[in-house]
């Protein structure tokens, strides 16, 4: 009996698939895994960090009316100004010192500072302009004018 001797190719240890190796396909597979995992809270800190706080901005036919979310904020961690037509809304949450020394199991509470700058559709009057916050809502009443030239000016918070 005769053995045929039959050609012979090693089989490599890799996949059919070349590009499973690839080290870049892999590292992106990685960071996808990563991101999907964590997506939930990566575009919660995400959100919160890009759009700091919703805002709405209407008119009426003497002023201008905005409407700042700014929940467990408290009005002296609130600061508000107004430079030519640019509006800032800025606030500030800290942790406080006892928070530091528990162990979380559950985190997702912000703290540290968001800003807002909004560019306003008419020139308004910074001197007569009111600022209230109440339950975690900044309402802003300002006055319009009918001049272009504008100053900087901080406008006070009052509580409702």
């Amino acid at each position: 009996m005769k053995h045929a001797l039959m050609p012979f190719r090693k089989r490599s240890m890799r996949s059919s698939h070349e590009w499973d190796y690839d080290p870049f396909t892999r590292l992106s597979r990685e960071i996808d895994n990563l991101m999907n995992t964590y997506h939930g809270r990566l575009s919660e800190v995400g959100d919160f960090m890009e759009h700091d706080f919703g805002v709405e901005l209407s008119e009426t036919d003497q002023h201008v009316i905005v409407h700042a979310e700014l929940p467990g904020m408290s009005r002296k961690d609130i600061r508000v100004s107004l430079d030519e037509d640019i509006l800032t809304i800025r606030a500030v949450r800290k942790e406080e010192r006892e928070h530091r020394k528990r162990n979380y199991h559950i985190s997702e509470v912000n703290y540290g500072g968001v800003s807002r700058s909004i560019r306003l559709p008419v020139s308004v009057d910074s001197d007569r302009a009111e600022a209230k916050f109440k339950r975690g809502l900044l309402t802003l009443k300002l006055p319009k004018t009918g001049q272009s030239g504008l100053k900087q000016k901080r406008i006070p918070v009052t509580i409702d």
